[in-house]
């Protein structure tokens, strides 16, 4: 893996880590309703289906998927089926504002309620098969072979450094979220917010029901 791999590499997987998507949308409302520190913590739940992911590519287990067209169309159905339950929740969600004029948004969580987010974070980024084809087909673009380093070594270090740039991503678009929590302080931005966020989601449903390998 030498450096001009490397300096073209940062620049490419940030893009792709930045790029708007149901998990990063889920990052800016969670950050919008509980705040930054828990949106970041239930990013986790992403982080760990992206590193099985890494793993199941390194490991040359993702050409299962690439070949098999039935366990690509069940897990691609499974993946769009949960986007459409947590827009229906979102659609649904109440906006109610407490009457002393705090906001909900600004609370504690239980353990038990951010471990909810982050399995809504974990199972939205394991349900959609095009991730792991494309830690499949993007990652082996900056391996060097016949370099000092193995190429096991170099799909660790890359896997590593693209779930260091998720965290960033994560972290910049709860900011984002955390930054908007005064407008949402009212029901009707809340709502509005709330409803943008779940056609968003019901069309990445669609896209993922559409996707091809």
């Amino acid at each position: 893996m030498d450096l001009t791999n490397l300096l073209l590499f940062i620049p490419a997987c940030f893009a792709l880590n930045m790029a708007p998507g149901p998990n990063n949308l889920l990052s800016l409302h969670n950050a919008s309703r509980h705040g930054l520190r828990t949106a970041c913590v239930a990013g986790a739940g992403r982080i760990i289906a992206f590193s099985g992911m890494i793993a199941l590519a390194a490991l040359g287990l993702a050409v299962v998927l690439h070949t098999s067209e039935y366990l690509f169309m069940a897990i691609k159905i499974l993946g769009a089926a949960y986007l459409f339950h947590i827009a229906w929740r979102l659609w649904r969600a109440p906006v109610d504002i407490p009457h002393d004029g705090s906001c909900e948004i600004t609370g504690t969580l239980s353990g038990r309620a951010i471990m909810r987010l982050a399995r809504q974070e974990f199972l939205v980024a394991a349900g959609n098969p095009k991730a792991i084809l494309i830690f499949t087909a993007f990652l082996p673009q900056f391996v060097t072979v016949g370099g000092d380093w193995s190429i096991g070594e170099q799909f660790l270090w890359l896997g590593a450094l693209f779930l260091l740039l998720e965290w960033v991503a994560i972290g910049l678009y709860a900011g984002l979220g955390a930054y908007l929590q005064r407008w949402f302080n009212q029901p009707g931005p809340r709502r509005l917010f709330n409803r943008c966020s779940a056609s968003l989601l019901g069309c990445a449903g669609v896209g993922l029901l559409t996707m091809r390998r």
